[in-house]
């Protein structure tokens, strides 16, 4: 197995050939035959006994070609791609050349990283502003707080009002007749919360327990249920019973209760610290996301399409990953919302597009400003990978190569260099 030829054929796109000996391709077609004849039936012998010989004298000498070279094509190419000193992207193209007494001679279409220009990158301005925080926000975040600890207490001496529990038994109807879903009882639904349908919640208020009445409505035209868009419906409600929420007192005793703070002082001081301080990162976190903008539009480089749909799958595989570790999975997705695989792609592709610029952007600045990353830095990154995935170190540099760990820092450094550089404007 060896490189017989590397040749530059289009921009950003290389065309290697290189050869499979013929000794090691003889093995790969007796491994595949071995595997393959016992599904073969041939007339005059047992399923899975017929030699190779009559196998491929009645099917051709090439019926385990295919196989065989599948079987080849990993190991041949990983030697000769090493050899070519190729740094490849995307996924490559192959084709066989030829098979002949000396083996197979095999070629591969191997797209590599543009030339990256980028100017201007230290230095960049742009605005940052971080806001105040305001005595509303606090009270929100209090009754936030509030609300989690609220009791839940029986109404009996007046009717309902918004923001009451209203326990209810309902049926709906459409041109008299019941439809699937419009049916329950007993169920609990918090009026003003807009869970049910727009005016549903509304005609229950002011009702009295103990009460039986209809309830006139109007289907949204954009409804999820097809047959129920846009129709008038008549839903029989009756009133079971009412609770409301009572808030705890505002006061020193509330505070001890929810926090490690003895005064409402206190706890409305940290408040405000930890709003402070949420609205400080998401002020940098803008600032990150213009400086990003601007390095794009800085650079320069024809980026070969194999980038782009390398990185989009990337983006399905991490998509479906976060929906397996939720209890679902793409196909189970696609079936509850409509979507296949290419709208998925069409929907992440912009995304993609943008995380290649970026990355071709902070490699070049990181040549460009001589960053260096020590063994200990790497090292350290193995363990916070370790402990933030709770995977020992040694597993994970089985996972992920000391040279991907070491481009991946010069990049955050690259990216911590434009953040330093830049000019921030109130």
């Amino acid at each position: 197995m060896s490189l017989k030829k590397k040749e530059l054929t289009e921009k950003n796109l290389y065309t290697l050939e290189f050869s499979v000996e013929k000794d090691v391709f003889e093995a790969a077609v007796s491994k595949v035959f071995a595997k393959e004849a016992k599904k073969i039936s041939v007339p005059g012998f047992r399923k899975g006994k017929a030699p190779r010989s009559v196998i491929e004298k009645m099917y051709g000498k090439g019926v385990f070609y295919e196989d065989a070279i599948n079987e080849c094509i990993p190991d041949a190419f990983e030697a000769a791609l090493k050899e070519s000193e190729l740094e490849m992207v995307g996924k490559p193209e192959f084709e066989v050349v030829s098979i002949d007494d000396n083996g197979v001679l095999l070629s591969a279409k191997v797209y590599v990283k543009p030339e990256v220009k980028i100017e201007g990158y230290a230095g960049i301005e742009t605005p940052k502003t971080t806001k105040r925080v305001t005595k509303k926000e606090i009270d929100e975040e209090i009754n936030r707080v509030r609300e989690r600890n609220a009791r839940t207490i029986d109404v009996t001496d007046r009717a309902a009002e918004l923001n009451d529990i209203a326990n209810i038994d309902y049926e709906g109807f459409v041109d008299g007749v019941a439809f699937d879903g419009g049916k329950d009882e007993g169920f609990d639904l918090k009026l003003g919360s807009g869970q049910f349908i727009p005016g549903f919640e509304e005609q229950v208020v002011g009702k009295n327990i103990g009460d039986s009445f209809d309830i006139s409505v109007k289907f949204p035209e954009n409804y999820h249920a097809e047959n129920l868009k846009g129709k008038e419906a008549i839903f029989k409600i009756k009133l079971n019973g009412l609770k409301k929420t009572e808030l705890p007192e505002l006061d020193d005793e509330f505070v001890k209760d929810v926090s490690e703070f003895n005064t409402l002082d206190e706890y409305k001081a940290d408040i405000k610290a930890k709003i402070q301080d949420r609205n400080a990162k998401q002020a940098e976190a803008e600032v990150e996301n213009k400086l990003i903008e601007a390095l794009i539009e800085k650079l320069e480089a024809d980026i070969p399409e194999a980038m782009f749909v390398a990185e989009t799958e990337n983006y399905v595989r991490d998509y479906d990953n976060r929906l397996r570790m939720q209890g679902m999975d793409l196909s189970t997705y696609f079936k509850y919302t409509g979507m296949n695989l290419d709208i998925l792609r069409a929907q992440l592709r912009p995304q993609a597009e943008k995380q290649v610029k970026l990355r071709l952007a902070l490699e070049k600045i990181a040549e460009l400003e001589n960053v260096a990353v020590t063994d200990e830095e790497v090292e350290a990154e193995y363990t916070r990978i370790s402990e933030a995935y709770n995977v020992p170190v040694e597993e994970v540099k089985s996972m992920v190569d000391a040279k991907g760990i070491s481009e991946d820092l010069k990049v955050k450094a690259a990216m911590d260099f434009v953040k330093s550089k830049a000019v921030t404007t109130k």
